[in-house]
């Protein structure tokens, strides 16, 4: 999104973090239209998307940390239990898992609570899922379901603890980067979110 023009700048130059608290760059990118679709693999025997089971907020919160714990994702991990049922309970949030036989591979998690816009939410494998395509198939899910509602703008945001090819896959979707910010927060590592094993690409300073 856009930064807004009340938020304060950085300064030029570095900047020191609080203790105990990390940083990420984080891109917005969008769309204003559907892209040419690209070709994806068919889905393995036994694998197909199933929407989430509502309200099941343990269920949701297994799957987001297996997904998202390697690359700190812990935005809905701060949420208490109405907070998130809040969100799952939505009929304007659509949620996907990517199952076979039995087993959550993936999350496809749509967004479209603001007028006209769809926000991209949440897109990932588990770590055994990563490296056979699977992602340009919920890419499409996604892009697909998106503009099959009355919307004018579809995004998302990626961060620099994400997979490193996460922001050259979303171009490669379809989507332009259009805003860069900061953001620092605790690590969920030492806040007790995440175990601290999780992202060792992020150095953890204690």
């Amino acid at each position: 999104m856009p930064s807004d023009p009340a938020t304060p700048l950085l300064p030029v130059g570095f900047s020191a973090l609080p203790p105990g608290h990390i940083a990420a760059i984080v891109t917005s990118l969008d769309m204003v239209g559907p892209p040419t679709p690209r070709a994806a693999k068919p889905l393995p025997d036994g694998m197909a998307l199933h929407p989430l089971v509502r309200s099941d907020c343990e269920t949701y919160r297994g799957l987001y940390r297996a997904v998202g714990a390697d690359w700190l994702w812990f935005s809905r991990l701060t949420l208490s239990d109405q907070a998130l049922r809040d969100i799952l309970d939505d009929p304007r949030v659509e949620i996907l898992t990517l199952r076979q036989d039995g087993t959550d591979l993936g999350l496809l998690e749509l967004d479209f609570r603001q007028p006209e816009t769809c926000e991209l939410a949440f897109l990932g494998l588990v770590p055994e899922a990563l490296g056979q395509g699977l992602g340009r198939t919920l890419i499409n899910t996604a892009i697909e379901s998106a503009w099959s509602h009355p919307i004018k703008r579809f995004w998302v945001h990626t961060c620099t603890f994400d997979h490193p090819g996460a922001l050259d896959f979303y171009r490669r979707s379809g989507f332009t980067p259009c805003a860069v910010a900061v953001e620092v927060a605790p690590d969920p590592r030492l806040t007790g979110l995440l175990p601290r094993t999780c992202a060792p690409h992020v150095p953890l300073l204690a």
